[in-house]
């Protein structure tokens, strides 16, 4: 009989383990260009226009406004990943960042960093909302939406970046339970002071950071500008420019 040799079961033991955690790490800058993003990315155009009136869906001006914020929202779902280096999705993320292991990738730094995309210029047919489930508990998780421009929740489209690590998650926002999910305008109100439409703000930048001291601020305030996660911030912003000269995203 033989036995196998320790080296191999160790292999053999840590190959699963690595095949599970390799979904986990930041959305590759090819994710939303494979077939099934593509296919999905077409999907939420056509979602997005369901939410127009009908004499409004075949104008051309409105199908390309879907068309953008959709690619958009896929393209920089995985942007955002990559610049937070978050590697691991959702409540682990949490704990590693409340831990101080990790020092971004919560899910209101996504609703933040997906607004901040979603802003980039300016919109005729729809707009960008906030909105968040199980408001002020443990478990509350932030997400953004996207509605027709005179559209109100729950009419409306929900993006959330942070569920599965950069790779977007979609709901149909009024199949979502309104007994725990809700808008948040006060959100968009404070955000859009920061990230106005058409705003030239590159992808490294956070509308928030971490204080040396865990308190979470708004990057401009000085005490934020003291922080290590605002160094990191401002680090990202060079090589940034340094990886997309001449354009404001990493997608």
């Amino acid at each position: 009989m033989h036995t196998a040799k320790p080296h191999l079961l160790l292999a053999g033991l840590l190959c699963p383990l690595v095949m599970l955690l390799s979904g986990c790490y930041p959305a590759q800058i090819q994710y939303p260009y494979t077939a099934v993003i593509t296919q999905r990315r077409a999907t939420l155009k056509d979602n997005l226009l369901s939410l127009l009136p009908e004499e409004q869906r075949q104008l051309p001006a409105a199908q390309e406004e879907a068309q953008w914020l959709s690619d958009t929202a896929y393209k920089a779902s995985a942007g955002i990943s990559r610049v937070n280096n978050s590697n691991f999705p959702g409540w682990a993320g949490n704990a590693l960042i409340n831990a101080w292991i990790q020092d971004r990738g919560l899910c209101w730094h996504y609703q933040h960093d997906m607004y901040r995309e979603l802003r980039r210029r300016k919109l005729s047919y729809f707009r960008i909302g906030c909105c968040v489930r199980d408001h002020t508990r443990l478990t509350e998780h932030n997400c953004v939406y996207i509605a027709t421009a005179d559209g109100t929740w729950p009419k409306a489209w929900v993006l959330d970046a942070w569920m599965w690590n950069g790779r977007l998650k979609v709901d149909a926002a009024w199949e979502l339970d309104q007994a725990i999910w809700g808008d948040l305008p006060e959100i968009c109100s404070m955000l859009s002071i920061t990230y106005p439409e058409e705003h030239t703000y590159p992808s490294e930048h956070w509308f928030s950071v971490r204080c040396d001291d865990g308190q979470y601020l708004i990057s401009s305030a000085n005490k934020a500008r003291c922080s290590k996660q605002y160094r990191r911030m401002y680090e990202n912003i060079q090589r940034g420019q340094q990886e997309h000269p001449d354009k404001p995203t990493n997608y």
